[in-house]
């Protein structure tokens, strides 16, 4: 988490450079105050585990950083985070709530994957 808090900055203050002067105290780190979320797969804005897979496929991210993905989508090693920056100033973290079972048809139908996949990727939210 460090490390992704730390590539967060660098994208803000560097390689985007929308925050290029920012000077945030460690407090106001830990509270979010900067510009822009990180959510990530399997959390509660994203609780599609399998989404991980497109992020490794356009980043070539095993074979580049060697970090890979077991069958469930957990990443390895342990220590290893995935993610998805929105610079946006007015972005904003989320919760999923409860799907019905429209939600879930449609969401399979999109994803490609039977309805029964579908729910077992979004168990928590149904």
């Amino acid at each position: 988490e460090a490390a992704a808090e730390y590539l967060h900055e660098l994208v803000r203050k560097k390689y985007w450079g929308y925050s290029a002067d920012e000077d945030l105290s460690i407090e106001d780190i830990l509270k979010t105050k900067y510009r822009g979320i990180r959510p990530a797969p399997g959390y509660p804005a994203c609780p599609d585990h399998t989404e991980k897979r497109i992020i490794f496929d356009l980043l070539d991210a095993e074979r580049l950083t060697g970090a890979g993905l077991t069958e469930n989508f957990a990443m390895t090693p342990p220590a290893a985070v995935s993610g998805y920056i929105f610079s946006h100033p007015g972005s904003v973290y989320f919760n999923i709530g409860k799907l019905g079972e429209d939600q879930l048809k449609d969401y399979a139908s999109r994803k490609k994957m039977s309805i029964e996949e579908a729910a077992r990727w979004l168990a928590p939210n149904l």
